[in-house]
């Protein structure tokens, strides 16, 4: 299977149709009369559509079991067609257009069974997906020419004494995102450097700064004090967003004091200074955190 566990839970909706075409109107009276010898045919087959989303990563190999929250089944009949709508909703990790189109197929199916006994000429045809929302489908395109910054904040680092990773990974991460680091640089674990480092920024016309390190609990982690101190704005659901994630990992997470808001119309977002923290916390809000921008935009021109 796909390796799901750095995706986030969010809404998961998809609807697939599947076409059932009978070949003489007595068997649509039937269906609509309920005197299908086999049984009320709408019933029946929703019935095994249910069942048949439920079902569906015991059949096929490398879909994910997912908690489904709602399968709903709609019919809709056109001269000799009938039109079969399936929609499946979750809240989870991973999309729910497979379940969607198994359950439309088997439902088609069903209804072949049980009306091959009074209609030889019954088809089924063009299984498909008609809609799906949440997930990548939802994501909206990164900001172009988005002026963004790394800063590592670490004594032993900018002493040259050891190498950075974190802010490496950072790089690494954003450009899998399409999304360039024009400044990257290293400070000492100073509150007065690293802000001095950000106003630089900020005069320089940076929209996004991106810190690592220094929000652990040493005496010597002050990251967060010299970042809250410039933020005009706080947004506090960032780093509580960031902190459920990892702690979903790793039980420590609880204890980094990230914070992260504007200071202007820069955005500034204080990460731990491990790999895997910094890891956690782009996949944990980006790219959804960029629609920050489109708001900020949107109020500019209010």
């Amino acid at each position: 299977m796909v390796d799901i566990t750095s995706k986030t839970n969010t809404l998961r909706i998809a609807t697939a149709q599947a076409i059932v075409q009978v070949s003489k109107p007595e068997t649509i009276v039937a269906i609509q009369n309920r005197t299908v010898p086999k049984g009320d045919v709408f019933e029946m087959a929703k019935a095994a559509g249910f069942l048949a989303v439920k079902k569906t990563p015991d059949l096929l190999p490398d879909c994910h079991p997912i908690p489904v929250e709602y399968t709903g089944v709609n019919y809709r009949i056109e001269d000799l067609t009938i039109v079969i709508e399936l929609t499946v909703k979750t809240i989870y990790k991973t999309g729910v257009e497979v379940e969607a189109m198994h359950g439309a197929s088997v439902v088609a199916l069903t209804m072949y069974d049980m009306l091959k006994p009074i209609d030889k000429g019954v088809e089924i045809r063009n299984i498909r997906l008609l809609e799906k929302k949440g997930g990548k489908s939802d994501r909206k395109p990164v900001p172009e020419n988005l002026k963004t910054a790394v800063i590592v904040c670490s004594d032993s680092i900018s002493k040259g004494i050891g190498e950075d990773k974190s802010g490496k990974k950072i790089i690494e991460k954003l450009e899998f995102l399409k999304l360039t680091v024009n400044d990257y640089s290293i400070v000492a674990d100073d509150k007065l450097n690293i802000q001095e480092k950000i106003k630089g920024l900020i005069s320089n016309g940076y929209q996004l700064i991106l810190i690592t390190g220094g929000t652990g609990l040493s005496h010597r982690d002050v990251t967060p004090e010299a970042v809250a101190e410039l933020i005009d704005r706080e947004i506090p659901g960032i780093a509580e967003t960031a902190r459920q994630y990892g702690q979903e990992r790793i039980p420590t997470a609880m204890l980094s004091r990230s914070v992260a808001g504007f200071a202007r119309d820069t955005l500034i977002l204080t990460m731990p200074g491990s790999t895997g923290g910094v890891s956690e916390y782009i996949d944990s809000l980006f790219p959804h955190i960029l629609h920050v921008f489109s708001v900020l935009d949107g109020g500019k021109h209010a």
